[in-house]
């Protein structure tokens, strides 16, 4: 089993990634005066410490969010710094001990107007999550659901003023994690397909995690929709073999994010910024980046 618990992970490149591209999409779609409905189908606790036990043990905000952090913010592309700049406002002072989750990220980004809708399941990332959501309203329509995202998001589909953005980053902790996203996706386009679709994935070494990218271009090109694919490597996924003759797990190495209906502004906003995540972030000489979008 894959375990990707959130309270261990938080603030890692995975996070740099999924945050950087959410925020752009959001900051894009808010730009029209008509209300945006936004859906997260996996929304975590929301706030996370990063002093916390579960931060602490694993220590990947260090190797993530802390070396962005580290960077003169003049010399980033702008998608960063906006990332950055939010991620900031949670850490007054020279100390980062919070790390805002997606909905804290969403809630800097959307108006008044604006609508959203976490789906939450596991009851101590809820109860998390409704505390730390009143926190941040500040008059803004939001509502925890303790519900499954992939059976309930549905009924919010479409949207009635039809522009919605809609995030599905799932633990994939089951592989059936993987076909249930292809099917949701699938399910979602066909009630709402103008709406724009932003997944999260794991690359690590099982074929339904290399699979997933590949059935959601399909799906985005079946309904004549257009996608964008981008992933980001800062190390080797292989086994290490210790000195004492012990094996070490690599931990998470890549992870990706494809976007279906994406702003046309999203390809030229992480052309910018990936080069800087793997120079900043990368471990190894496997450290890398892809990008790719219809027509491109």
């Amino acid at each position: 089993m894959f375990s990707y618990r959130h309270a261990f992970h938080a603030g890692n490149h995975a996070d740099v990634l999924k945050h950087t591209t959410l925020i752009a999409i959001a900051q894009y779609l808010v730009q029209k005066d008509t209300p945006l409905s936004v859906i997260d189908t996996h929304a975590g606790a929301g706030l996370y410490r990063l002093d916390g036990d579960f931060a602490q043990t694993s220590g990947e905000a260090m190797e993530g969010i802390a070396r962005m952090l580290s960077a003169d913010p003049a010399t980033l592309a702008p998608a960063l710094q906006t990332y950055l700049a939010m991620v900031q406002s949670f850490n007054p002072g020279a100390h980062l001990r919070t790390y805002p989750g997606s909905p804290a990220l969403l809630l800097q980004v959307l108006r008044p107007q604006d609508k959203l809708r976490l789906f939450e399941l596991m009851p101590q990332d809820a109860r998390a999550l409704l505390g730390n959501a009143e926190q941040l309203l500040e008059g803004r329509q939001a509502q925890v659901l303790m519900e499954d995202g992939f059976a309930n998001a549905k009924k919010f589909l479409p949207p009635p003023d039809r522009r919605g953005l809609l995030l599905c980053d799932p633990s994939y902790e089951m592989k059936t994690d993987y076909a249930k996203v292809a099917t949701f996706i699938d399910d979602s386009l066909r009630r709402f397909a103008t709406g724009c679709y932003a997944v999260w994935y794991p690359i690590i070494g099982r074929q339904e995690a290399h699979d997933l990218p590949k059935r959601l271009k399909s799906l985005a090109a079946k309904a004549g929709k257009n996608w964008l694919h981008a992933t980001l490597t800062v190390k080797s996924g292989k086994l290490q073999t210790l000195a004492d003759g012990s094996v070490k797990r690599p931990g998470l190495p890549a992870s990706g994010m494809c976007i279906i209906n994406p702003p046309f502004t999203l390809h030229a906003a992480l052309e910018a910024a990936l080069p800087q995540m793997v120079a900043l972030m990368g471990q190894d000489k496997n450290a890398g980046f892809t990008l790719e979008s219809t027509g491109r």
